[in-house]
């Protein structure tokens, strides 16, 4: 796995860690109920490349405070994630939008319970070079673009742009729940999407970073995580989703004024992982240290009654 946090976060988060152990699992400012010395083992998941940063930040926390833990995190994609989770195989899935009927179906017919966990909220950003002079575009115009049936090559040909650049547009593959998502929001089907002219990254966020880096007409979107940490070198649209341009900020992503583009992000655990003392140790973790968790990779975190909300969800997987 790779390491991206700084040992000042580290050190940080150890001491609210060590406090935390004493605490009960009911109340999101203590902590789980957890003895260090008898969590031991692999906890597994896979997903969400937008939520592999908070998932990934967690395991590094988890195993500072558990050092006979190992957390290891996949990123095959939302879909990929719930195709394994749903055969079994994996103990959490990562995932960036809800569950769909198909998915639902196959974990069912596997016997896999599982509980739809919120772990951060999401901006959903759209990155442009920062010498585009453009600063927000309605749902309308991003449709012009995304839609199935367009063919527009250059800025200058959407409404109301007067910006003459080749259009560029990179964005994730199918399996991605931020393709899922973001094409339903702007096209208003899953799925539907045009054909030539889109440049699919796969699970490589950092592909269409780059991409929209070095094109001046480049265009691509992405979770706020990634974004918030390369805002130096790309430049957020503001989106109007019907009332007036409003900036992906955490604030106006908790409010719900940035819409349609604002979602939660998601871990779903089944009850066969969650019954691994470790599993739900790490996924109880996540809960109470959200806040530093999410703060140390720039997400946005959960309020005190979301915790709550979602240790009483974890409770009750475990117990069914």
């Amino acid at each position: 796995m790779t390491r991206r946090l700084r040992g000042t976060i580290s050190a940080a988060v150890a001491l609210t860690v060590a406090m935390a152990a004493c605490g009960g699992s009911g109340d999101p400012s203590t902590g789980p109920t957890t003895d260090t010395g008898a969590i031991r083992g692999a906890v597994n998941l896979d997903g969400s490349s937008t939520v592999f940063p908070i998932a990934e930040a967690a395991a590094e926390l988890f195993e500072e405070a558990y050092p006979d833990a190992v957390v290891n995190v996949g990123t095959s994609g939302t879909g990929g994630g719930f195709e394994k989770f749903c055969q079994g195989e994996t103990d959490i899935a990562n995932a960036s939008r809800p569950i769909n009927d198909r998915e639902k179906a196959a974990c069912e017919a596997n016997n896999v319970a599982f509980a739809e966990i919120t772990v951060g909220i999401d901006a959903l950003t759209v990155l442009v070079h920062p010498d585009n002079p453009v600063d927000c575009l309605t749902v309308e115009q991003l449709a012009e673009i995304y839609g199935p049936d367009s063919t527009i090559t250059n800025w200058n040909q959407i409404t109301g742009i007067d910006y003459d650049a080749e259009l560029v547009i990179y964005g994730p593959g199918e399996d991605s729940g931020t393709f899922a998502y973001f094409i339903e929001a702007i096209n208003g089907e899953e799925g539907l999407i045009r054909g030539a002219g889109y440049n699919n990254i796969g699970e490589n966020d950092n592909s269409g970073l780059q991409g929209v880096q070095g094109a001046p007409g480049g265009i691509f979107y992405v979770g706020y995580t990634y974004y918030a940490e390369n805002q130096d070198s790309v430049k957020a649209l503001q989106i109007d989703g019907g009332a007036g341009c409003v900036a992906p900020t955490p604030e106006a992503a908790r409010n719900g004024r940035y819409t349609p583009l604002s979602r939660g992000l998601y871990m779903y655990p089944s009850s066969a992982g969650l019954a691994k003392p470790q599993v739900r140790a790490f996924l109880e973790f996540v809960i109470t240290e959200n806040e530093a968790i999410t703060s140390a990779v720039s997400a946005i975190g959960l309020t005190d009654a979301q915790k709550a909300d979602m240790l009483e969800l974890i409770d009750a997987l475990a117990a069914s």
